[in-house]
């Protein structure tokens, strides 16, 4: 069972316990099994996001009134699923460039193939990956009794305009018009920002690729092409005219994310033997409310599911970002393609690898003190641990190997404390 962070210290002090996992902190008992132990219920909740998940552990304590989960362990994933998009985009443009050039580069590959059932990108099973990794790590470290998640639905067409319903709905956007007709009919036929004429026009985002827009015919307008150089990777409003950033609606790529992910991840769960329990994200919200919690994905979490409270003192919220386990690449590029350096070809140096969390013991210098982070090693054997370079591999010491995620204590979270 999760304790406070005395009772650890007197376990640890008794030599009944021992210290499992450094981050997050975790101790095992030496004198008792499972079997021989009196466990409380303890509930996983999980808050999906497209960037950030919450997780929270709770002790679900039943009153007259209905369920309260007083909260044992808060923590905030963060995924890399937008980085990964991200590096897929620029790796295709790289290999379109090297087609256009005529450099004798390989066709593109002739996808004839249906894609397997259950199939997703790579930045959705990134984010999948993430929660299933940890949602196992939990069960080992706790005695889970069942996982609350928000399943969250959106209908992103219904999101953006709440009033349709009937043929429109089924039709979507553009039924009636092809997409450039269209965006000449609702721009007027003019560059929307010099007021041209005449002359041709071009397709135009108004909320750049780069900068998260999307393709969607409420983000596109018409502009000459001088405007729509002059324009560059800058969104409508930054260029100086927010009327027409006004016209955008909200990119819903998030959204979609989310909607993309909840069926996997409810169906992978369910493949851990565990009991799911589904709840909506307005059931989220309207508990959130009512209990006079702050917005944050922890606390998100901790409201999902059908409780009437929750308790707590001051719970610590762990931060967890995915930084994955290294790099194929073994050469760093300039912005204009060439090389400038190489990495090493071995993993480990002296015993350590590019995110082990270490202890670092300086004697003397500017950094004299002690540093304890992630550390990023070198052939040369000088590293940085958290900010701080040029540290001698000597004075670390290793207090747990590199999962793929980095960690960070977040500030605690005021909840009503406990009876």
């Amino acid at each position: 069972m999760p304790c406070t962070e005395k009772r650890a210290r007197l376990l640890l002090r008794q030599a009944r316990a021992v210290v499992h996992r450094r981050a997050p902190f975790t101790i095992r008992l030496k004198d008792r099994s499972v079997a021989d132990s009196a466990l409380q219920p303890v509930v996983l909740k999980l808050d999906p996001g497209s960037k950030t998940t919450g997780v929270a552990l709770a002790r679900a304590a039943d009153t007259p009134d209905g369920s309260v989960h007083h909260a044992l362990h808060l923590a905030e994933i963060t995924h890399k699923g937008a980085l990964i998009a991200e590096r897929m985009r620029k790796r295709a443009q790289a290999r379109q460039r090297r087609r256009t050039a005529n450099l004798r580069y390989r066709a593109p590959r002739f996808d004839n193939r249906r894609r397997s059932a259950g199939w997703l990108t790579p930045s959705m099973r990134s984010r999948l990956d993430n929660l299933l990794t940890w949602a196992r790590r939990y069960g080992r470290w706790a005695p889970i009794h069942s996982i609350e998640l928000e399943h969250v639905r959106f209908d992103t067409q219904l999101l953006q305009n709440p009033e349709i319903s009937g043929a429109a709905y089924q039709r979507g956007d553009l039924y009636d018009y092809e997409l450039w007709h269209y965006l000449l009919e609702k721009w007027g036929r003019a560059c929307v920002y010099c007021g041209a004429t005449n002359l041709p026009l071009e397709r135009d985002h108004i909320i750049p690729r780069s900068r998260g827009g999307s393709d969607r015919a409420s983000n596109l307008t018409v502009a000459c092409r001088r405007c729509n150089q002059d324009k560059g990777d800058r969104t409508a409003s930054e260029y100086g005219y927010p009327e027409v950033q006004a016209r955008a609606r909200v990119p819903l790529a998030d959204v979609a994310a989310v909607n993309t992910l909840r069926w996997a991840l409810r169906n992978r769960l369910q493949a851990l033997g565990i009991t799911v329990g589904c709840w909506s994200g307005g059931r989220t919200h309207w508990n959130r409310v009512r209990f006079g919690l702050p917005k944050t994905h922890a606390i998100d979490a901790l409201c999902v599911g059908q409780l009437v409270g929750v308790r707590g003192d001051d719970v610590p919220v762990l931060g967890v970002r995915a930084m994955g386990r290294g790099a194929y690449c073994r050469t760093r590029y300039t912005r204009y393609g060439f090389p400038r350096g190489y990495l090493l070809r071995q993993k480990h140096v002296h015993g350590f690898a590019t995110g082990d969390l270490v202890r670092a013991e300086l004697p003397a210098g500017k950094h004299a003190g002690v540093h304890i982070g992630r550390v990023a090693v070198r052939a040369s054997g000088s590293f940085r641990v958290g900010t701080v370079d040029g540290i001698s591999w000597r004075h670390c010491r290793l207090l747990q190997r590199a999962d793929g995620y980095e960690y960070a204590w977040k500030g605690g979270v005021a909840l009503p404390p406990q009876p």
